[in-house]
């Protein structure tokens, strides 16, 4: 993520001051001197940075955290609340337009930032939250983007309007949003152009679009790995065409994070989203206090309970918690978790919510290459092996080691493993039976 070697400085920080126990003046300035160093090196605005320092160390040097029974707990739950503020102390998110009225959601941004992606992203989500999205093609100059477009639409089960690249922008948005009366769908996203720089060709584009229709929202999609530059195009299009929010993505590159640290701050406008990969599924609602918690090292267990709620179905997992009980589970179990782990982003991406997790995992490559064997290994056996794993003995062990192109040896153990899952699966659900469960699974 974004933020591991920010998350990773100030981790160090706080445990200079949780081992002191006493806190004085000097300790809380030297720290702060720390925090605004790694929060600098993460591109987060220099006016933004100086401002938060002042305001923490205000609050820290207080007599009522400095002679507390544990001040450096309290500096620490300072500088989340901060944090906190300087995000958006609120969760924003696209608001409907009552009854049958169309809302119109304009998504800009320059060329490369991901907002085409994106906006097929939100279409699916709000698709699955019972609306009726419409993906219009705005984008005349660029063929490629009208089909990419078309292509994440069938992805996402979600309509695409298109007019191809003979029409001007502003009409062919006209046109949506008139298909989408005559077809009662509720919400459009039209996506428009992009640049590689802001000009402006490109904002009056934007401009004539938003004087022809009625938008609701104006969404600008930013590239968190561009750090401060993402902040100055955000403060570009808001003085120019106005936005309403906007959607961070790359988070989950090599980026330094700045962005969402700085964007709120400087333009007054809320991050509604964070885009965390390619998939098409890879879109969080943005919560600053979660974001906070994970900067800090303090994990997001909210989301990943979201994450397991979304991806897992529900009378599967009353299934999987009767089979862990019974230590019943089978091979197509296994192949069942594995699809279930990656919707849900895969492991790496659930072991860094938990807390102290994420700064851990940044060197952490978890072994895809032992997980695609072990498919291998599954996929070939025959379906009575996969639900009966009692039968594997020797020879079938070396007919499934020849379909699966490997040694015996690595059959042997992938079944030792199997087995001692099992037995750990069985004696967690024991400790957790008397307990309800939020929708969450333990995979293997």
């Amino acid at each position: 993520m974004a933020f591991e070697s920010l998350s990773e400085k100030l981790q160090t920080v706080f445990k200079k001051l949780r081992s002191k126990g006493a806190l004085t003046e000097k300790d809380v300035q030297e720290a702060m001197k720390e925090v605004k160093r790694a929060l600098l090196e993460a591109d987060v605005n220099f006016r933004v940075v100086k401002q938060f320092i002042q305001t923490v160390s205000d609050r820290a040097i207080g007599q009522d955290v400095l002679n507390g029974l544990n001040p450096g707990q309290m500096v620490i739950k300072i500088v989340k609340e901060e944090m906190v503020n300087l995000m958006g102390a609120d969760t924003t998110e696209i608001k409907m337009r009552p009854s049958n009225e169309i809302t119109v959601v304009m998504m800009c941004g320059l060329q490369g930032a991901g907002k085409t992606t994106t906006a097929a992203k939100l279409a699916g989500q709000f698709k699955n939250k019972g609306k009726k999205p419409l993906l219009a093609a705005l984008d005349v100059y660029r063929p490629a983007a009208i089909k990419q477009l078309e292509i994440n639409g069938e992805k996402v089960g979600v309509p695409v309007f298109t007019m191809g690249d003979g029409h001007k922008p502003a009409n062919i948005a006209k046109a949506a949003i008139e298909h989408a009366e005559k077809n009662h769908l509720n919400l459009v996203f039209l996506d428009t152009a992009g640049r590689l720089h802001v000009d402006e060709a490109m904002m009056e584009e934007l401009e004539e679009i938003k004087a022809q229709v009625p938008v609701s929202h104006t969404l600008l999609t930013v590239d968190a790995m561009t750090g401060q530059d993402a902040v100055n195009v955000a403060t570009s299009f808001n003085e120019k065409i106005g936005i309403d929010g906007v959607v961070l993505t790359k988070l989950d590159g090599d980026a330094r994070g700045g962005a969402a640290l700085s964007i709120r701050a400087v333009t007054g406008k809320p991050i509604l989203y964070i885009g965390m990969g390619e998939k098409l599924s890879d879109l969080e609602q943005f919560y600053p206090d979660r974001m906070a918690s994970r900067i800090l090292g303090m994990g997001d267990v909210e989301s990943l309970i979201e994450k397991a709620q979304a991806a897992l179905d529900e009378d599967k997992v009353k299934e999987m918690s009767r089979k862990m009980k019974k230590n019943g589970m089978d091979y197509n179990d296994f192949l069942e978790s594995l699809g279930q782990m990656d919707k849900m982003g895969g492991m790496q991406e659930m072991l860094s919510m938990f807390p102290g997790m994420g700064g851990k995992m940044k060197n952490v490559q978890l072994d895809d290459k032992a997980i695609a064997h072990s498919k291998a290994i599954v996929l070939s056996m025959t379906p009575a092996e996969r639900e009966n794993p009692d039968l594997m003995n020797v020879s079938r062990k070396r007919r499934i080691a020849a379909g699966a192109g490997l040694d015996i040896a690595e059959v042997n153990r992938f079944v030792k493993q199997f087995e001692e899952s099992k037995k750990l699966m069985k004696q967690v659900s024991g400790m957790f039976g008397g307990k309800k469960r939020r929708g969450m699974r333990f995979p293997f």
